[in-house]
């Protein structure tokens, strides 16, 4: 798998929970960003850090339109676009070694 690519990803608080959508060129580092506290704002606030879908591109641009094409669609055509391969909500961070599963509370 590419680790290091433009990439749109979607961020989930829980299966069909509140959704994120953002765009990296390096999704592990993100990931990280979101799961310790980097990055204020939205994630934090919603708790969203499951990673439940994500598209890699060969240039950013490509990865910044599809991003913007993505946060353009109704909320059920995301959760159809995730569910498509990720029918179980699936933290892919984990199940890519990206990170560890993550934790709530103490």
């Amino acid at each position: 798998m590419r680790q290091r690519s433009p990439c749109v990803y979607i961020l989930a608080s829980q299966k069909r929970g509140t959704l994120y959508i953002g765009v990296t060129s390096d999704l592990a580092q993100r990931i990280w960003q979101h799961r310790n506290g980097e990055t204020h704002g939205f994630t934090a606030r919603y708790r969203v850090y499951r990673l439940v879908h994500a598209e890699f591109f060969e240039m950013m641009p490509d990865a910044i339109a599809r991003e913007k094409q993505l946060k353009r669609w109704h909320r059920q055509w995301k959760i159809n676009l995730i569910e498509e391969s990720n029918p179980d909500w699936r933290d892919l961070a984990v199940d890519w070694g990206l990170a560890e599963p993550f934790r709530y509370g103490p």
